[in-house]
């Protein structure tokens, strides 16, 4: 059992820090950093490192509980109840390598963190139209 993931707050995003928590929780379920059995930090372990109210964090465990991917064990934690890795998209696989050297190559030519986001972007709603992924 492990407990990999550090929150990282953006202030400044204008999404809601709890929800920040619950799309950074699912997206370390994804990268398979994250799996079932493992323990979330506790809330006051989250508050010392992102200087976040406990009663947030708590918040984003409830909506994580209620999505299914969490439980609440009381007086032992919260841990994680499912994975939303696929088996593609995990740390040694042929696409997250291929796009990992893509990151890097557009880095070398230059593009800034901006370009790469816009790149992807146009890509990705290219082949992932707004209708297809709702």
């Amino acid at each position: 059992m492990k407990s990999v993931v550090v929150f990282r707050i953006d202030r400044r995003s204008g999404v809601a820090t709890y929800l920040q928590i619950v799309h950074q929780v699912e997206q370390a379920l994804r990268m398979g950093a994250l799996e079932e059995g493992d323990r979330l930090p506790t809330a006051a372990q989250v508050a010392a490192t992102t200087k976040v109210n406990p009663n947030t964090t708590l918040k984003a465990y409830r909506e994580l509980e209620r999505a299914g991917l969490a439980e609440v064990r009381q007086g032992a934690g919260t841990f994680i109840t499912r994975s939303l890795a696929q088996p593609l998209a995990g740390p040694e696989s042929p696409l997250r390598n291929a796009l990992s050297e893509w990151m890097r190559q557009a880095h070398a030519e230059g593009l800034s963190g901006q370009d790469v986001t816009a790149l992807f972007r146009a890509a990705y709603e290219a082949t992932y139209p707004p209708d297809a992924h709702a």
